[in-house]
C-alpha cells in the first residue's frame, strides 16, 4: 500500500474544512477570514471531534510562506507613488491615531498586569486596522466613492507602512530585551538605509531586466520570476537582520512601479488566496478554547477599549487635520477592527518566543469580535453623527467649521520653501546612504583582512576605491541635482538672491568633500587620505562634463524606469485618441496667468481654441472630473486638456499670458482671507459685482458665512449684508490693504 505523506493529508483536511466554513460565512455575509480561523480551530489539536492535523510544524512553514505572499501582494498594491500622493489629512490622522493606539495598548496591558513585551505587542496589535475587511465592507455597502472612504484608504496606507516599521522595531526590542534609545535609533537608520538602497537598486535594475525579456514573459514565466525576485529579497532582508515579510513587501513595492504590476497581481491572486487561507487557518489552530474561556474578561475589555479609543482617536486626528466632523466620524466608525497585520505581529511574537501563550488567542478573539461588528458600526455612523450633532453647542460647531475652513486655505508654498525643502531632503538622503555604504565596506574590509592578506594598506586602498565608486552617483547628485528647477529659476531671476543660492551650492559641495574625506580617513592614514581627496577633487573638476553626462544617463534611466508605468498609460490614452489626431496634455496654471480667477464659461475655451478640459487636479486631494462652466481656475491648478498639437500650442500661449502689472519683480503670493462686513461698511448693500472686489485685490469671492450658513461660490449679484464673513482669494498684499 502506498504511503501518503502527512503534509498532503493535512493540506487536504485544511482545504476541505476551510471550504465548508467559507461557504457558511459567505452565506451569513460575514468575512471569510473568520471562516478560515474557525476551520483552523476545528482541525487543531483542541477540537477532537474532527480529524486533527498530524504535523503542525509543516503547516507553520506553509503559514510563513503565506505571510510572505500576503506581504508581497500588499507591496504590489502599495506603490511608493501612493505614499507620495497621500494628502496631509490622511497622513496626520494616521500618525496621530497609530501613536495614540500604541499608547492605549501599552497602558491597557500594564493595567492587566502583563509583561513589558506583551504590553508592547498589544500596542502594535491594536494600532493597525484591517485593510481587507474595510475594503470588503465598503464594496458591499457601496461606499468606496464617498469622501470619507478616500480618507480611510489614505490612513490605511500609512498604517501598513507603520506596521512594517513596527515589525522591525518589535523584533529588535524583543531580541535585545532593551528599549535603549541609541539602539532604537540605529535600528531605524539601518531600516531607512536598506529601504532606500533596495528601492534605488531595484528600480534601476529590475524594470530594465523585465523589459529586456518582455517577449518571453508569458503568465507562467512572469509568475515564476516575480516569486523568485520576492524570495530573493526575502533572503537579503533576513541576512540583513530584518523579517522576511519586510523583504517581500519591499519587492512588491518595487514591482508595483513596473509595467507588469497589474499583470503580476492578477496571476498571483490564486497563489495568494491559497497560501493566505493556509495562514489564517494556522492562526485558528493556535487558539486554545480554554484560554478564551479563562480570559473572556480581558477579551471583552480589550475589545471595548479598542473600539472606543480607535473611533475617538481617528475622529480627533481627522478633525485636527482639518476634516469636517461628519467625514471624521464616518471614517472612524469604519476602522474599528484589527486584522491581517495584527495577526502577523502576533505571529511574530510567537515565532520569537517572547510573548505569553495567552496573547495570540486573545488577539484573534478580539479580531473576530471587532470584525463581526464592522458592518454594523458603518451603518450606525449616520445615527451617531446625528446624535453628536444635536448635543454639540452651536458655538462648538461654528468653531469646528471655521477651523476646518482655515485648515484648507489656498496658500501656496513660496519658492524659497520649495528650494530649502529640496536642499534638506537631498542632503539627508545622501548623508544616510553614505554612512550606510561606508559601514558596509568597513565590514567588507574586516572580512578581507581576516584572510591573511600580506599588506593591509593594499586592502584598504582597494576597499576605499570600491566604496568611492559606489558613493559617486550619490555624491554627484548632492553636488549637481537641481533644487526644484522652476522655483530655483524664479529666485535666480532676482539678483539679490544670487548670494544665498550660491551659499546653498557651496554647502552641498562642502558636504560632499566632507563625506569623501570621512570615508577615506575610515580606511586610510591621514596623509594618504588627504592626497586622495585632493586628487579626487582635481579629477572631478577636470572631467566634470564627462562625469556629469554619465550621471545624467544614470539619473535618466532611474526616473524613466520609475515613471515608465505612467508614461505607458499616457501613450495608450494618446493612441485611443489618434483617430481624431488629438491627445491629452497637462498644464499647470502659473501665478499671474490671465486665466486665473475666471470660470470656464467666461473663458469659452472650446469656442476660442477648440480644446476641452477633461479634468482639473487641485492640490494633492481634490480632483474635478469633467468640470462644468461654473468652475473657476486658480494658480497651481493642473489642467488635463484634450486637443490637437496646433490647438494646444495656441491654448498654452494664452495660459502663459501674464495679467500682472508691469514692473513687478516677482510673482504675488495668493492667499485665502476672511473679512467681516461691519454695519457701517461701504460694502453693505452692494453686490459683489458692484463692489469691484475682483479688481481691487486681483481675486474673487469664494464664500460667504451668513447667519450660521455658508454660501459657496456666490453669484456676482449676491448682496453683501452686515455681519457677513466674506472669504476672498487674492494677492496677499492687496488683501492686507483692503483689510
Amino acid at each position: 500500500m502506498n504511503h501518503l505523506p502527512h503534509l498532503i493529508q493535512d493540506l487536504g483536511l485544511i482545504l476541505i474544512i476551510a471550504g465548508i466554513t467559507t461557504l457558511i460565512f459567505k452565506r451569513l455575509k460575514q468575512p471569510v477570514v473568520l471562516g478560515y480561523i474557525l476551520a483552523g480551530l476545528l482541525v487543531g489539536p483542541q477540537f477532537p471531534l474532527i480529524p486533527t492535523i498530524s504535523e503542525i510544524e509543516n503547516i507553520k512553514i506553509w503559514a510563513e510562506i503565506g505571510v510572505v505572499i500576503l506581504l508581497f501582494n500588499l507591496g504590489l498594491e502599495f506603490s511608493f507613488k501612493k505614499l507620495l500622493s497621500i494628502g496631509g489629512p490622511a497622513s496626520i490622522t494616521g500618525l496621530i491615531e497609530v501613536s495614540a493606539m500604541l499608547g492605549v495598548g501599552f497602558i491597557l496591558g500594564k493595567l492587566l498586569g502583563w509583561s513589558f513585551i506583551d504590553q508592547l505587542f498589544l500596542g502594535g496589535i491594536l494600532s493597525i486596522a484591517s485593510t481587507t475587511i474595510i475594503i470588503r465592507a465598503f464594496d458591499e455597502s457601496g461606499l468606496k466613492e464617498k469622501k470619507f472612504a478616500q480618507l480611510v484608504f489614505g490612513i490605511l496606507i500609512i498604517e501598513d507602512l507603520v506596521a512594517v516599521v513596527l515589525m522591525v522595531l518589535l523584533s529588535t526590542i524583543a531580541v535585545s530585551r532593551d528599549f535603549a534609545g541609541v539602539e532604537m535609533l540605529q535600528s531605524i537608520l539601518k531600516l531607512l538605509f536598506f529601504l532606500v538602497l533596495w528601492f534605488v537598486a531595484g528600480i534601476f535594475f529590475i524594470p530594465s531586466l523585465l523589459n529586456r525579456i518582455s517577449k518571453h514573459l508569458n503568465d507562467e514565466t512572469l509568475l515564476v520570476i516575480a516569486l523568485g525576485l520576492c524570495l530573493l529579497m526575502v533572503i537579503l532582508a533576513s541576512n540583513a537582520g530584518f523579517s522576511p515579510a519586510l523583504g517581500a513587501f519591499v519587492m512588491g513595492s518595487i514591482l508595483a512601479e513596473t509595467l507588469y504590476a497589474e499583470r503580476i497581481e492578477h496571476i498571483l491572486k490564486p497563489v495568494k488566496d491559497l497560501f493566505g487561507a493556509v495562514f489564517f487557518v494556522s492562526v485558528g489552530m493556535l487558539i486554545d478554547p480554554d484560554i478564551l474561556v479563562n480570559y473572556a474578561g480581558p477579551i471583552l475589555i480589550i475589545s471595548v477599549v479598542f473600539v472606543v479609543f480607535k473611533v475617538f482617536h481617528v475622529t480627533v486626528g481627522a478633525l485636527i487635520s482639518g476634516q469636517p466632523l461628519k467625514t471624521s466620524l464616518f471614517a472612524a466608525m469604519s476602522m474599528g477592527q484589527i486584522g491581517e497585520f495584527s495577526f502577523i505581529i502576533a505571529t511574530l511574537g510567537v515565532t520569537l518566543g517572547v510573548t505569553s501563550s495567552y496573547l495570540y488567542p486573545i488577539a484573534v478573539a478580539v479580531s473576530a469580535l471587532t470584525t463581526f461588528l464592522t458592518p454594523y458600526m458603518i451603518k450606525a455612523a449616520p445615527v451617531l453623527y446625528a446624535y453628536i450633532d444635536r448635543l454639540l453647542p452651536e458655538s462648538w460647531k461654528k468653531n469646528m467649521v471655521r477651523y476646518s475652513t482655515g485648515a484648507q486655505n489656498i496658500n501656496t508654498a513660496s519658492d524659497w520653501q520649495k528650494v530649502i525643502r529640496s536642499f534638506v531632503v537631498i542632503c539627508l538622503l545622501v548623508l544616510l546612504m553614505s554612512v550606510g555604504i561606508i559601514y558596509l565596506f568597513v565590514e567588507v574590509e574586516k572580512v578581507l583582512l581576516k584572510k591573511d592578506f600580506t599588506s593591509e594598506i593594499i586592502v584598504s586602498v582597494i576597499v576605499s576605491f570600491s566604496c568611492m565608486l559606489v558613493l559617486s552617483p550619490f555624491l554627484w547628485m548632492l553636488i549637481l541635482r537641481k533644487l526644484q528647477p522652476t522655483a530655483f529659476a524664479n529666485l535666480w531671476a532676482n539678483k539679490r538672491y544670487h548670494g544665498p543660492l550660491l551659499v546653498l551650492r557651496f554647502l552641498r559641495i562642502g558636504l560632499a568633500i566632507a563625506i569623501i574625506a570621512g570615508m577615506l580617513l575610515t580606511f586610510l592614514p591621514t596623509g594618504y587620505a588627504l592626497l586622495i581627496v585632493i586628487g579626487i577633487v582635481t579629477t572631478a573638476i577636470k572631467f566634470s562634463k564627462s562625469i556629469h553626462r554619465y550621471y545624467l544617463r544614470l539619473e535618466e534611466r532611474f526616473f524613466y524606469n520609475f515613471n515608465r508605468r505612467e508614461i505607458h498609460q499616457a501613450q495608450v490614452a494618446r493612441k485611443e485618441l489618434a483617430p481624431w489626431d488629438a491627445h491629452i496634455s497637462q498644464y499647470v496654471i502659473p501665478f499671474g496667468s490671465s486665466v486665473v480667477g475666471k470660470t470656464l464659461f467666461d473663458l469659452q475655451l472650446r469656442e476660442r481654441y477648440g480644446v476641452n478640459i477633461a479634468m482639473i487636479k487641485r492640490g494633492d486631494t481634490h480632483t474635478i472630473v469633467a468640470p462644468a462652466g461654473k468652475h473657476m481656475l486658480f494658480p497651481g491648478d493642473r489642467l488635463f486638456v484634450i486637443g490637437t498639437d496646433e490647438q494646444l500650442d495656441v491654448f498654452k500661449n494664452e495660459l502663459e499670458k501674464s495679467s500682472t502689472h508691469e514692473g513687478d519683480d516677482e510673482p504675488h503670493k495668493v492667499v485665502l482671507k476672511k473679512i467681516e462686513i461691519p454695519n457701517d461698511s461701504s460694502l453693505k448693500g452692494m453686490s459683489i459685482k458692484e463692489s469691484n472686489v475682483r479688481e481691487i485685490v486681483h481675486g474673487i469671492v469664494v464664500g460667504i458665512e451668513r447667519g450660521g450658513r455658508r454660501i459657496l461660490n456666490p453669484k456676482s449679484d449676491t448682496i453683501f449684508e452686515a455681519d457677513d464673513k466674506v472669504w476672498i482669494v487674492g494677492e496677499a498684499e492687496l488683501l492686507s490693504k483692503l483689510l
